[in-house]
């Protein structure tokens, strides 16, 4: 999970995380800048987290929605 320490949605998206019991690594933008051509790369362009690595698809999760998160981890609502 690509995350920068002031996004929002990221916060939002470990907390859905946490609340499911799922295990993530966490990468910040802020603390990893190299990281940020990973997502560049995957986003078409833009800076845009929270950006997931699910098992090799990346998915972007900005605005947050935890119905299309859930679907892209293979969760049942």
């Amino acid at each position: 999970m690509y995350t920068t320490t002031r996004c929002g949605d990221c916060r939002l998206a470990k907390r859905f995380l946490d609340e499911r019991s799922i295990d993530y690594q966490e990468i910040n933008l802020d603390d990893h800048p190299e990281a940020i051509e990973i997502v560049l790369k995957a986003t078409g362009g833009r800076r845009q987290v929270p950006t997931f690595d699910i098992n090799g698809r990346f998915v972007t999760a900005s605005p947050f929605n935890r119905q299309e998160l859930a679907e892209a981890l293979g969760l049942h609502p």
